[in-house]
């Protein structure tokens, strides 16, 4: 790959990682379905986005594997660094990343399956095991988190993988029906 294509990947990926953080941190999650407001919590919230962003990916593999492998690999180098910040010692990063990684691949398994079903049940069985899993039962809306994850992965499967190779994602909003932000006028063509 020519260094200038590599270099074009490279700052896509990093406009679609960014993107994916700001939805993920958005307050509502947190206050409105309950999501804990944790480490952890937050990690779900960036792992939920990205497997919605890499499944609307995979749909068209041969042109977007460098992308898809670009975010993967920005979502682990931050969640690397995220460690490190918070005082984790260099030993124990390794193991740690590794073990969010297998947890990464066992939530696109999880919510591939929960997003091919009909309705909302086996997915938000699925977030309940994952982001809710410190939750005591009933606390959380995982069902909520369901209808949500299922209004976005719609509105990534609408939006055009031109736009996408190129680093412009536009998010939906949390609730169905409020106005969603063009960030995808943040980066012109």
């Amino acid at each position: 790959m020519a260094s200038a294509q590599k270099r074009q990947i490279e700052a896509a990926a990093t406009r679609l990682y960014t993107r994916l953080v700001e939805q993920a941190r958005q307050p509502a999650f947190y206050l409105e379905l309950g999501v804990p407001d944790t480490p952890d919590g937050r990690f779900d919230m960036i792992a939920l986005h990205a497997a919605l962003l890499l499944r609307r990916l995979r749909r068209e593999r041969e042109r977007t594997e460098a992308t898809s492998q670009a975010v993967f690999d920005l979502m682990f180098a931050d969640m690397d660094q995220n460690l490190r910040e918070m005082g984790v010692g260099d030993l124990a990063v390794g193991k740690r990343i590794k073990a969010m990684a297998q947890g990464f691949y066992g939530r696109l398994a999880a919510y591939d399956v929960g997003l091919a079903a009909p309705g909302d049940d086996v997915l938000a069985d699925a977030l309940g095991r994952n982001v809710y899993r410190h939750r005591p039962p009933g606390e959380g809306d995982a069902t909520g988190l369901a209808r949500y994850m299922r209004r976005q992965a719609g509105n990534l499967e609408a939006q055009p993988v031109e736009a996408l190779m190129r680093g412009d994602v536009a998010f939906a909003a949390l609730t169905a029906g409020e106005e969603v932000p063009d960030h995808a006028a943040d980066h012109p063509t």
